[in-house]
């Protein structure tokens, strides 16, 4: 019996040395954007928004000034797409992805510029060296839109097809009921079945704003009020996001008052700079129990 021949290891089949591309890891791929929270907060707790994107100078040089869409999510979770009319999308959330979310999103961005319009983007499992994110859009405030479903996605033709429409109601079957709040960035209410959260993503160090929440916990100054609980948190891309479970009758607007009280108490507790006491150290031991790796 014959044995297959091995391609020596670094080799492609032609004989070609072929190129390595090695994975890096970065734990705050949005740092140094000027809404990094809320970039976080629309990759894990929102489920279907939108906000328009400005590319760099640079780039604008290179492929002009093409409207750009940031996306929450896109049909079969596409790292990008483009419209016939030279629109591009984007998606934060997505099945592949490098250590350095920030580059995949920069290498979507770029694969989707350099794709004739209407066409399907191919976006590389590891994205190698290159621009992130930070260099290829203009870094300013994310304007959110936040959807009941994902219409955002089609042009109003593509919405009269049968299989489309089936599958544009499959997925808004899987949204839950989600509000941006405005007493508090990247602060965000949802409906769930049997509960209701405010869920929100602290711009701030994590050390420091985990102790700022000591404070408040041992002083008991971290609910939102009568009724509502401190989940926990999840630690998302170097940043902490605390949840807070809900009466589920109670709107969302009903909760605009009680965030901004909090978000009053947490800067006056992130301002001191005295050592813990022994009280929230003992806080903040509850605390670091109850958080959660989400990426």
């Amino acid at each position: 019996m014959s044995k297959r021949a091995k391609t020596p290891r670094g080799r492609a089949s032609n004989g070609e040395k072929r190129e390595k591309i090695r994975d890096v890891y970065v734990g705050r791929p949005f740092e140094g954007l000027a809404d990094e929270p809320e970039w976080i907060a629309l990759r894990e707790l929102v489920p279907a928004a939108a906000a328009p994107l400005k590319l760099s100078p640079a780039y604008v040089e290179r492929y002009g000034d093409r409207p750009v869409t940031l996306a929450t999510v896109l049909p079969m979770a596409w790292p990008a797409m483009t419209k016939p009319d030279g629109r591009v999308f984007i998606g934060l959330q997505r099945h592949v992805q490098s250590g350095d979310i920030s580059r995949d999103l920069a290498v979507a961005l770029q694969c989707a510029l350099e794709t004739p319009p209407g066409q399907s983007v191919a976006v590389p499992a590891l994205p190698g060296v290159g621009d992130r994110l930070q260099d290829v859009i203009e870094n300013a405030p994310l304007d959110i839109t936040v959807h009941t479903g994902f219409e955002f996605w089609l042009d109003e033709n593509a919405i009269d097809d049968p299989a489309v429409r089936a599958s544009l109601e499959r997925a808004n079957a899987s949204i839950f009921p989600t509000v941006k709040l405005a007493a508090a960035p990247a602060t965000y209410w949802c409906r769930v079945t049997d509960r209701s959260h405010v869920r929100l993503v602290l711009g701030d160090n994590e050390d420091r704003a985990l102790d700022a929440l000591s404070r408040l916990a041992a002083g008991g100054g971290l609910l939102l009020g009568e009724q509502t609980k401190f989940a926990g948190m999840f630690r998302a891309h170097g940043l902490l996001a605390p949840v807070w479970d809900l009466p589920l009758e109670v709107e969302a607007e009903e909760w605009e008052v009680p965030v901004a009280g909090f978000a009053k108490r947490y800067a006056e507790a992130f301002a001191v700079t005295e050592p813990l006491t022994a009280a929230e150290r003992r806080s903040k031991q509850g605390l670091i129990g109850r958080l959660q790796p989400l990426r």
